[in-house]
């Protein structure tokens, strides 16, 4: 089976795929290299996903508001919605958040 490699500006292995996709040329690096351009894009989240997880914060925050503020009832949440934020307040609480919006909570 071949491997196709993504190398950035450097040279450096930054993707691997088992299909030749757009970008990607055959692989003649050492199964190192490509262990560790693996490993590499496993560790390092995307622009995409840091988005994701800013949004997912801000819309935790934003529906909480907005049942604080009676605008919405939490009960007119679909159940699996109710569980998964519960869940989340619940994290927030033990400290495990990610604190993306630093701990001042006054902004709202």
């Amino acid at each position: 089976m071949s491997h196709y490699v993504k190398r950035n500006a450097e040279g450096l292995v930054v993707a691997v795929s088992v299909e030749p996709l757009d970008g990607f040329e055959i692989a003649t690096a050492s199964g190192e290299e490509l262990a560790r351009g693996m490993e590499q894009s496993l560790e390092t989240p995307s622009r995409f996903e840091e988005s994701d997880r800013d949004v997912v914060r801000v819309l935790d925050d934003l529906i909480n508001l907005l049942v604080e503020k009676n605008t919405i009832r939490f009960t007119d949440l679909p159940l699996a919605a109710q569980r998964k934020l519960l869940e989340r307040k619940g994290l927030r609480r033990s400290g495990s958040h990610l604190g993306l919006l630093g701990e001042d909570s006054s902004l709202f």
